[in-house]
């Protein structure tokens, strides 16, 4: 545990981010299994609506830096070939 007041605070402020972080990632995972299970179901037309709410949350990641800029840009590739295909 943290000894001085500087240390208290930023494990106070990391616990915080942490929690944020976690919500964004599951976002986007969620957003994610939801278009594959419509694409599997085989309701296109659904996906291709859906697939502006994904973008969002895998740019409102990639902007705070839970995932990476090009792991963000991989993402939306591979969903858009698998709605494509």
């Amino acid at each position: 545990m943290p000894i001085k007041a500087s240390a208290k605070k930023e494990l106070r402020k990391t616990l915080k981010r942490r929690v944020l972080n976690v919500a964004r990632q599951k976002a986007v995972k969620d957003a994610t299994k939801k278009i594959k299970k419509l694409i599997a179901a085989g309701s296109k037309e659904e996906a291709k609506k859906m697939i502006s709410a994904v973008y969002q949350a895998i740019d409102k990641a990639a902007k705070r830096g839970v995932i990476k800029k090009n792991a963000a840009a991989r993402k939306k590739s591979r969903l858009m070939k698998l709605i494509n295909k």
